[in-house]
């Protein structure tokens, strides 16, 4: 009994102690985004656009958990509630999923940014 159970404690201390990268992948069923065209803005003001848009940021959802930016192409992971980019120019970048559409960066911080990026229809 104690043997197993020093066995179970180094199983689960092991990847702790490495920094196991499988600890920090999104949790949740996998999903996938809608596919198209997502254009990226922060809010404007009143006096001017309603959106501003961010230069550089846009991208198109693929198949297959890809997508496409202005520098390169990569995958994604998607949950029911995060975004997050894993290979390609994106890599690193976490969103938040407020609609099945609409998607909320998260900054460097690890608080949801003002950066928000919207499918606008079908990839061009």
């Amino acid at each position: 009994m104690k043997t197993s159970l020093l066995l179970a404690a180094v199983a689960i201390a092991t990847p702790l102690a490495m920094g196991s990268p499988a600890l920090a992948q999104p949790s949740g069923q996998l999903e996938t985004l809608p596919l198209g065209q997502y254009r990226c803005s922060v809010p404007g003001s009143a006096a001017g656009q309603a959106w501003v848009p961010v230069p550089g940021m846009d991208f198109v959802i693929g198949n297959a958990s890809s997508y496409t930016a202005a520098s390169g192409s990569g995958t994604y992971l998607a949950t029911a509630r995060t975004v997050t980019f894993t290979r390609g120019p994106m890599k690193g970048a976490k969103f938040a999923r407020r609609m099945a559409s609409i998607l909320q960066k998260y900054g460097d911080d690890g608080q949801l940014s003002r950066v928000r990026c919207v499918r606008e229809g079908p990839a061009r």
